[in-house]
């Protein structure tokens, strides 16, 4: 009786085991394939595993060795693969440890600032002691099928290990479509293919990182003369003002497409009644859902930013920025930042002559959660910092990035519009940012999330129209762009494309006739979409007398490469201005 219950207890025991590296072996990755779906999956690596551990010396100092050994590789694969969900529910991509690493700190700051620092602090806890309690389960799911004493049984497993992991590689090489096998495999070798597929991308990303350098080192406007770029400008202040979050999804998505273009549309009236031209098109973004600096310096370097390695070799590039070239022009350069509240050194690559952090904005009202002020002050405040007096007379032009944070995460509360003349040290909007429900509770119902990204996205953009309107008399070149689409469940269309107005004199404006940008502030669905590393040479181009060198290496991948992410219409070629 006793040996039966023994026996009984040892395969109890077994199928727990085995259960548990199941579970690990069947954990998604992406959020579309969170499901019940998911427990049907039978994966081909568990036979291998089951195998190899009956076939292993029973106590051995080899079998502890190995068994460590897939226990680390099996956290290790956890650990990516929970990585690759965060990264898919945010940015609707896979994780990339190269580049991703400082996320991890960006989301510390988001995290902390939204729900607070023991809330968020009390998250983390959590989840490390939970990846604790899973190594040690899976250390002792391991142990169990290593010390199952099924001796006579080591060979047979040995052999039996041979087909079954000859089976996994095919369905992997099948998946990843290096072959084809003559029938469907009974199951998914899907944790082992994650592994696979990291190897080869980490060495194609190392790959990309030595051709990067490349690029960033050769500029088809590098010889230009400084005084013959940007010049046809003449005394006009530019503003480059970065919407965050605001991407194609305000036009397609029906939970946003009854209110963003008709303010669109409301603005568009006002500012055609002032003499103000605008014309608009679409600029795919080389990320969606946060990341805002990647979007920033691909505009910047006309580079192709898109992840945060690439970032880090454009810092360390000689390569020249708009600003750089705006600085040999005679314009004032300068940056507004209200979301740097930490020393910021990659500014200092840009080629700013003053940077407005939040600090420097001098706003003493209360922080609407993680945005530091509303749009509406900042913008407020650049006026007073750097647009007094009439450009070219009082003081030079000035060429400025402009980051408008309101419409960003976590969307609660929102501001109003108020008059700007009532504008102070920021304390009026003290009641605002006391405003409506806290982000931990707006954030449990995800309608409810997407309705506060709806109004404030059409804040910032009442923002931007309000700011125009009020300049109409004397106006700047306002370049008035998304950086990225917000989360792909707040977005809810698969885009990177973000919308682009140009909105100033018409003198200035009706230039962009050439590249084929649409009249107005609402682009149809078959506007102009270019990437945004093409912008900055294109941008160059219109409003200099000097032109592009010929056979650099970003002018001949600009005619050869299609635009955006995938194949859309090819890049134009380069022509003469008239004079």
């Amino acid at each position: 009786m006793s040996g039966r219950m023994a026996a009984g207890s040892t395969v109890l025991r077994a199928v727990l085991a085995a259960a548990v590296l199941w579970l690990v072996l069947i954990q998604p990755n992406h959020p579309h394939a969170l499901g019940w779906g998911a427990l049907r999956m039978f994966p081909l690596e568990l036979p291998v595993i089951l195998l190899g551990l009956v076939a292993l010396p029973g106590r051995a100092l080899l079998t502890t060795v190995l068994r460590a050994l897939l226990v680390a590789v099996l956290m290790v694969l956890v650990v990516a693969k929970l990585a690759d969900f965060a990264t898919f529910v945010a940015y609707g991509r896979a994780f990339n440890l190269l580049a991703d690493a400082p996320l991890i700190h960006a989301a510390w700051m988001l995290g902390s600032g939204s729900i607070g620092v023991l809330p968020a602090s009390a998250a983390v806890l959590g989840g490390l002691l939970a990846l604790g309690l899973l190594g040690w389960a899976l250390w002792w799911a391991t142990g169990v099928w290593a010390h199952l004493h099924l001796s006579r049984w080591r060979v047979p497993a040995a052999l039996a290990l041979v087909p079954a992991a000859v089976l996994a590689v095919g369905e992997i090489g099948q998946a990843m479509r290096a072959w084809s096998l003559p029938a469907a495999p009974p199951g998914s070798a899907f944790t082992a293919r994650v592994a696979v597929e990291r190897t080869l991308f980490y060495r194609a990303a190392l790959r990309d990182y030595e051709e990067f350098r490349r690029e960033a080192a050769a500029d088809v406007f590098a010889a230009a003369p400084p005084q013959r770029v940007l010049d046809l400008i003449g005394d006009v202040d530019v503003l480059i003002m970065y919407v965050e979050s605001y991407g194609r999804s305000s036009f397609l998505n029906p939970l946003y497409s009854g209110t963003h273009p008709a303010t669109l549309a409301a603005i568009e009236e006002r500012l055609a009644d002032r003499g103000l031209a605008m014309r608009s098109a679409f600029l795919t973004a080389p990320m969606r859902g946060g990341q805002s600096w990647l979007a920033h310096g691909s505009i910047a370097t006309g580079l192709w930013i898109d992840n945060q390695r690439r970032n880090a070799a454009m810092l360390a590039s000689p390569r020249r920025t708009l600003f750089h070239f705006a600085q040999g022009s005679g314009f004032d350069t300068a940056a507004v930042m209200p979301a740097i509240t930490m020393d910021w050194p990659e500014g200092g690559f840009f080629g700013f002559d003053t940077i407005l952090a939040a600090t420097e904005l001098g706003y003493a009202g209360e922080p609407f959660n993680w945005v530091t002020m509303p749009d509406q002050f900042t913008l407020k405040s650049m006026d007073r910092k750097l647009r007094q007096g009439r450009p070219g007379v009082d003081r030079p032009p000035l060429f400025a990035q402009v980051a408008l944070i309101s419409s960003h995460a976590p969307w609660t509360p929102v501001p109003e519009l108020i008059d700007w003349d009532a504008i102070t040290d920021g304390t009026e909007f003290n009641e605002m940012a006391r405003a409506g429900d806290p982000p931990e509770v707006v954030w449990r119902d995800h309608d409810r999330v997407r309705e506060q990204f709806r109004l404030a996205v059409d804040y910032a953009l009442q923002v931007v129209g309000s700011y125009a309107e009020r300049h109409a008399d004397e106006p700047p070149l306002m370049i008035v762009l998304g950086d990225h689409e917000p989360a792909p469940f707040v977005a809810g269309v698969d885009s990177y494309h973000v919308p682009i107005h140009l909105i100033g004199p018409a003198h200035l404006v009706e230039r962009a006739a050439e590249w084929g940008w649409e009249p107005g502030l609402l682009p149809s669905p078959d506007a102009p979409v270019w990437r945004m590393d093409r912008f900055r040479d294109r941008f160059l181009a219109l409003f200099s007398t000097a032109q592009p060198q010929a056979g650099a290496v970003t002018a001949s991948r600009a005619l050869a490469e299609g635009e955006g992410t995938g194949a859309l219409a090819g890049a134009p070629q380069f022509r003469e201005v008239q004079r």
